[in-house]
């Protein structure tokens, strides 16, 4: 069974204050109408002391966004570039969020309070700095399930309503606002790191690779790995590392992100900023979220390639503090790092010991063919051969000589498993939109939990201590 999350007590630390003058701008959040709470994460607040917080306090902290007690005295709007959809983009940055606060759990973890909907900040462009209340609860569905599916992810910690009408082209208007806070373990992106190689700022480059290094530790590079000792090649190694390990967790999820730009991958390897998401309905390799990715460049089986093609990038920004042959090197090393991760994640979702590379990969390569032959739906799949359950023909053979993790959770014993296909979403928030219905959001929120504890403890992220 799952652990649950470790209570902590509240403990603020601010190493980026170190980096403010020129990682990021000062800014003021949004002066909304009304803060009314929809959301708020007690399981994780545990987490970092918060959980004690009146609903009055908690409304000052993530509604109006009061400073935390000894901590960043003022948000932070971060500053970088991106690549989105592989076109460079200089000229943006924290457009409707900001880092509100930082914190360390009970394992030491430097932790991130970072905002979406906070209001206008020198990089909105046009944008109004707003998010969508139907936006809010998305996220809090896509975190929620990512969670109990065992992908690294940030965790949706607040949600508050702001009452303001916005207006957006994508989605019945006006409708409802609101500004959410996710708990992340960094904010610190590829697209963070390009804009100081863009702008030529080699000395705040080699700083930011010690904080990354110093914040966000990992294992050292294999033994015989050019230029191990390099601070550089150190994080290069893990972050592919991590990105590797993201984008075999998405694939077992069967997930679709839909925009995987270079500012939205973070340097410690976890998901964040869910925006057009999609699961998948059946296994197709081409299906994809965004309603604007015309060319399918981030459809589910362009995943890989797509974080790959990201830590290229990266890549290309250390140029300017080591020389490329170390880099390229540890590039080399996503492809088996990615089926490694495959493989360990395939099995720990299908209830089995891993058998090692040769035959995890003999046993993805069996259910995605009858995944593909069956048009089953993953979620349905996953759930029925739980523990070698109901397998049959080649898929039976490929099972055949593993060991069933143990699980007798009542989970496994239901009709039907948890998914998050978009009827649901949509019904969810139909209720919200058609009735200020709340309820049906919070049973999937406790049936999601629990599916997460039926699975028992996620495979740990790869690149980190």
């Amino acid at each position: 069974m799952r652990d649950e999350p470790q209570a902590a007590s509240y403990r603020p630390d601010t190493p980026i204050a170190a980096l403010a003058e020129w990682i990021g701008d000062p800014v003021a959040p949004g002066d909304f109408p009304e803060t009314t709470l929809r959301f708020r994460n007690d399981r994780h607040a545990a987490t970092v002391g918060l959980d004690n917080l009146s609903d009055e306090d908690w409304l000052r902290h993530f509604g109006r966004f009061e400073a935390l007690p000894d901590n960043l005295p003022q948000p932070l709007a971060l500053r970088y570039h991106g690549h989105q959809f592989r076109v460079y983009n200089p000229e943006i940055g924290d457009g409707r969020g900001f880092l509100f606060a930082q914190l360390r759990d009970g394992a030491d973890r430097l932790l991130d309070f970072g905002t979406k909907g906070s209001g206008q900040t020198p990089w909105s462009r046009d944008g109004d700095g707003r998010l969508t209340l139907k936006g809010a609860v998305r996220e809090i569905l896509a975190t929620e399930m990512l969670e109990a599916l065992g992908v690294y992810t940030s965790k949706t910690f607040s949600v508050v309503e702001t009452g303001e009408s916005l207006w957006r082209g994508d989605e019945p208007s006006p409708t409802r606002s609101a500004v959410m806070t996710r708990l992340s373990h960094g904010h610190i992106r590829i697209g963070t790191f390009q804009r100081l190689l863009a702008l030529e700022e080699r000395e705040h480059m080699a700083q930011l690779v010690d904080y990354c290094l110093e914040q966000f530790p990992g294992p050292p590079p294999p033994e015989d790995a050019p230029g191990r000792d390099e601070p550089a090649v150190k994080l290069m190694h893990l972050v592919v590392e991590r990105l590797a390990d993201l984008a075999a967790s998405y694939m077992v999820a069967g997930f679709v992100h839909g925009v995987l730009n270079t500012d939205n991958m973070n340097i410690s390897g976890e998901s964040f900023d869910y925006g057009p998401w999609r699961f998948l309905p059946k296994w197709d390799p081409a299906f994809t979220a965004a309603y604007f990715d015309h060319q399918g460049l981030y459809a589910f089986g362009r995943q890989p390639e797509a974080l790959h093609w990201n830590c290229g990038q990266f890549a290309i920004t250390l140029r300017v503090l080591t020389d490329a042959p170390p880099l390229i090197a540890a590039m080399d090393r996503f492809g088996p790092l990615y089926m490694e991760a495959i493989g360990r994640r395939w099995c720990w979702r299908l209830g089995l010991e891993s058998r090692g590379a040769e035959a995890d990969a003999a046993l993805v390569a069996a259910s995605e063919a009858q995944l593909r032959e069956s048009g089953t739906q993953p979620d349905e799949f996953f759930f029925r051969h739980q523990g070698k359950r109901e397998a049959e023909g080649a898929l039976a053979d490929a099972m055949a000589d593993y060991r069933p993790l143990p699980s007798n959770h009542p989970y496994w014993s239901d009709g039907a498993p948890q998914s998050m296909l978009i009827d649901e979403v949509e019904s969810i928030w139909s209720a919200i939109a058609e009735n200020d219905d709340w309820q049906p959001l919070a049973d999937k929120v406790a049936v999601l939990r629990r599916m997460g504890e039926a699975h028992g403890p996620a495979p740990a992220p790869a690149g980190h201590v």
